[in-house]
């Protein structure tokens, strides 16, 4: 009886390593004034429940670095992966799954999803967001936001101290990032989700509706801030999680 319990119990150790192994990888990329860190409340999420997980530390350069640093994380790789992007971050994927076999889905995360030949601030002005008011550009040509303003703009539904540290650490991005374009964007190729955080005050909601929309994305709406995967952790790795568990399908 104990060798059949011992057995069993085997067995289904042996199944659930399969199905960890099955499962693809994910691949979290920030968007512009943040860093891989950002991730830090959904990741633990996705590993607990199995999957590998690596946040790109995008320079914010130029487009196409970033693109390329995306392109090293899903070489790291031999299985499928799914790519997720945030803000800017959306471009970013768009970019870097173009034409890989290994991505698998793309996920959107209050993110710029540009078409083909159009510059990644192509729908600023059609659709404005209060925060335009509050960039600031240095003499090297790099963008950060009013840290006065940021917790307002980016993080409201966040604790206020916690909004002044992300201030404080936000990461310049290049103001001629917003002008480059992509030639193929892969969400015309890729299954997408998309999260559109409904109380986004950095990229206008109606803008991130628009993206999803025109690319056919499986959506959610969350009454969140531009920053809600921090204060929405669970429902964004939700959304994530969807997206992988279609793989294979």
């Amino acid at each position: 009886m104990r060798i059949v319990q011992f057995l069993l119990a085997f067995s289904a150790l042996l199944i659930a390593a399969a199905a960890d192994a099955a499962k693809p990888a994910i691949i979290l990329v920030h968007g512009a004034f943040a860093n891989a860190s950002g991730w830090d409340r959904v990741i633990p999420i996705l590993q607990r429940d199995g999957f590998e997980v690596i946040g790109v530390e995008n320079p914010l350069q130029s487009l196409k670095g970033d693109i390329a640093a995306t392109r090293r994380a899903i070489g790291s790789f031999d299985g499928p992966v799914i790519l997720v992007g945030h803000s800017y971050g959306g471009a970013v994927i768009s970019g870097a799954a173009t034409g890989n076999a290994k991505v698998k889905a793309l996920v959107f995360v209050a993110a710029i999803a540009p078409d083909a030949g159009e510059p990644v601030n192509n729908f600023f002005a059609q659709y404005p967001a209060q925060a335009n008011s509050a960039v600031k550009q240095d003499g090297a040509g790099f963008l950060t936001i009013d840290r006065a303003r940021f917790h307002e703009l980016f993080a409201s539904d966040l604790p206020a101290v916690e909004g002044a540290v992300l201030a404080a650490t936000q990461k310049p991005i290049r103001s001629a990032n917003f002008a480059a374009a992509l030639q193929e964007p892969a969400w015309k190729s890729i299954p997408s989700w998309y999260v559109v955080a409904a109380s986004d005050r950095a990229l206008n909601p109606d803008l991130e509706r628009f993206y999803a929309k025109r690319m056919g994305a499986r959506t959610t709406e969350i009454a969140g801030s531009h920053f809600l995967f921090l204060s929405h952790p669970q429902e964004v790795a939700r959304v994530i999680e969807e997206a992988a568990a279609s793989v294979g399908k």
